[in-house]
Order: C-alpha cells, then sequence, then structure tokens
C-alpha cells in the first residue's frame, strides 16, 4: 500500500502550497517569455558576431 499512502500523503501536502493567483501566473509567464526572449536576442548577436570573426580568420 506504499502507492496508495504516498498519493495521500501527495494530495495533504498540495493542500499547504500558496497557488499564485491568476493575474500573478500571467505576470510571471509575461515575464519568463521576455527574459528568455531578451536571452535569446542576446546569445543569438554574440552568435552572429563569432560567426563573422570566423569568416575573417578563415
Amino acid at each position: 500500500m506504499k502507492v496508495v499512502d504516498y498519493i495521500k500523503e501527495t494530495k495533504t501536502e498540495l493542500k499547504h502550497v500558496n497557488w499564485p493567483t491568476r493575474k500573478q501566473a500571467i505576470v510571471f509567464t509575461i515575464v519568463v517569455i521576455a527574459v528568455s526572449i531578451g536571452v535569446s536576442l542576446f546569445l543569438g548577436f554574440f552568435d552572429f558576431l563569432f560567426s563573422l570573426a570566423l569568416k575573417q580568420i578563415i
């Protein structure tokens, strides 16, 4: 009955979770998307620069 006990304990623990409000979830999602886009632009920019540098060397 370990699986049944585990499921019961999990349900009990989930009741203690402080779930975000809908507004918080939307804001956090927007922040994650914005940071992801920013990081991808940053990495893409340096990839472009390194590609240009390698073309000059080769």
